[in-house]
């Protein structure tokens, strides 16, 4: 049994359950289980955005975009048509995944700077949709959105939501953790090291690139309904350009490439400034000083750069508990 626990993959899922199964233990109040559920809603944007950024290599800094897309498509739909509330998800799901599929193709040609400005103007695009068609979605004052609710039951208690959100941050790693493990991760992480070089061995570098900005947009896309339909409303400014930054900005501080990485970056960075609150005017400052001071000393991410001390320490003590060799050995 102990075996199968012993991968870094089987070990990290175990780890996460245990973690979202005991942190209710820790938490007083509905205002800490809201950061929780921010946390959680964050980490599952994050994972999709690292298999695109962390795997395969390709930048987007438009992801916002996508997540309002499925919280402004499921709050209409569910408030303004009176769809229940998981069709309209559903819907809202299938239009980014829609979206992403018919921009994909000709933006992921372009590479480096190029790219990051195509995928910029794409969330600038949906951030000026959203913000000017008030009478759909209300402007910049954004709109209230109708709750959750599952066979005429609404879903409204935070310490409920816990667990909704809790169950569904381990359904996307766990399908993360298996796209990775699997021929279609092997070429992602193949078109990250070189695109020539994975085309030369038959990699289709086009189809999976778009494939994998599919589904970080369905990731991002259904993040965003949940936090629509939890907070029961939402504004444009969930789908701004700084939000996208912030979720690259999380990936990178966890580790690119590190699944559970993008979970810890998620969490630190959303509830840092939560922590940091009571300094006010030096609240950004000491911010900045935290990242600033993590990426210089763990260059990798917190995730990666850890796991890499834990295993230098130990191969050292390996090393150290290995017998002298005697004298005449090797000759």
């Amino acid at each position: 049994m102990a075996a199968r626990f012993a991968t870094p993959r089987a070990g990290g899922m175990a780890a996460l359950a245990a973690l979202i199964a005991l942190l209710p233990l820790g938490l007083r109040n509905d205002y800490f289980y809201d950061v929780a559920i921010l946390v959680g809603l964050n980490a599952i944007v994050c994972v999709g955005l690292n298999l695109l950024v962390g795997y395969a290599g390709q930048i987007s800094l438009g992801h916002a975009g996508f997540f309002g897309i499925g919280a402004y498509g499921s709050a209409i739909l569910a408030t303004r048509y009176g769809w229940p509330p998981l069709a309209a998800m559903l819907a809202a799901t299938l239009a980014a995944a829609a979206i992403a599929f018919a921009v994909g193709r000709p933006i992921l040609r372009l590479r480096g700077h190029y790219l990051a400005m195509a995928t910029l103007a794409l969330g600038v695009i949906v951030y000026m949709v959203i913000s000017t068609e008030d009478r759909f979605t209300g402007g910049p004052d954004g709109m209230t959105v109708a709750p959750l609710a599952i066979g005429g039951w609404a879903l409204r208690d935070p310490r409920l939501w816990y667990w909704v959100v809790g169950a569904l941050l381990l359904a996307a790693v766990w399908f993360a953790l298996n796209l990775i493990d699997s021929p279609t991760g092997r070429a992602l992480r193949a078109l990250h090291g070189s695109e020539v070089a994975a085309e030369v061995v038959g990699v289709d570098a086009t189809r999976h690139k778009v494939m994998v900005f599919v589904v970080s947009a369905v990731y991002a896309s259904i993040a965003g309904s949940l936090n629509a339909h939890f907070s029961g409303f939402i504004t444009p400014a969930k789908v701004t350009f700084l939000h996208s930054i912030e979720l690259v900005t999380m990936v990178v501080f966890g580790g690119m490439a590190s699944t559970f990485g993008a979970v810890v970056g998620a969490a630190a960075l959303t509830t840092l400034p939560q922590v940091l609150t009571p300094l006010k005017d030096y609240e950004m400052m000491v911010l900045g000083a935290v990242m600033m001071g993590t990426m210089i000393f763990m260059p990798r991410g917190v995730v990666p750069s850890l796991q890499a001390l834990l295993t230098r320490r130990r191969d050292a003590a390996a090393a150290a508990a290995a017998p002298a060799p005697r004298p005449g050995d090797g000759q």
